[in-house]
């Protein structure tokens, strides 16, 4: 016995459940593969801050970037629960013994949009903290005086760019995973309605 003969073919299936399948394929898809993009690419930015960042990094840095990171960890759970969908849209058309129920399904798309949510909050916070600072250096800045007298930590540097950058892709990603758990939810409570 292969596997494909486990699988229903989808024309025997009820077009609830047709709907379903192709909602959580799609969607887990989709939501997969944007925020696993998006946290490479935040990922690799933020090693690169970190390894540039040196003995002369500016007091609040250190938060910005823990909050980015914490804010990866969460991209990484939420990752995972976009992988989840898929999973289930493959158990939906394994016959009947093995499906999911509707409300269980719910209930791990609220639990991704919340690992999200909670994510995108962390982010911000990193990303604000790594702002004010940026701002507060520009602010320091008298016009036409470059450089007299004045410590590198005073200056805009490049890894307060590099973070912010970081920042801004994992937010991009948690928001995927948003509008992704938004939507199969939407589908989900309108099915059988």
């Amino acid at each position: 016995m292969n596997k494909d003969s486990d699988i229903t073919p989808l024309n025997t299936l009820s077009p609830t459940v047709k709907e379903a399948y192709t909602n959580l394929k799609w969607a887990g898809r989709l939501g997969f593969w944007i925020q696993l993009v998006l946290g490479v690419i935040s990922t690799v930015v933020l090693f690169l801050a970190i390894a540039t960042s040196g003995q002369s990094s500016t007091p609040g840095t250190g938060f910005g970037i823990f909050c980015a990171a914490c804010g990866l960890v969460s991209l990484a759970i939420a990752i995972y629960f976009a992988s989840r969908y898929g999973k289930i849209a493959k158990l939906l058309v394994t016959g009947t013994l093995n499906r999911p129920t509707k409300a269980s399904t719910i209930k791990i798309i609220q639990l991704g949009l919340i690992v999200n949510i909670v994510g995108m909050l962390l982010t911000i916070l990193g990303a604000e903290t790594i702002v004010g600072i940026v701002l507060k250096k520009s602010l320091a800045l008298s016009p036409g005086v470059v450089g007299f007298g004045k410590s590198p930590e005073e200056f805009v540097t490049p890894l307060d760019l590099l973070i912010i950058q970081a920042n801004t892709n994992t937010i991009a990603a948690h928001f995927a995973g948003i509008v992704t758990s938004l939507w199969l939810l939407k589908k989900m409570n309108k099915q059988s309605k």
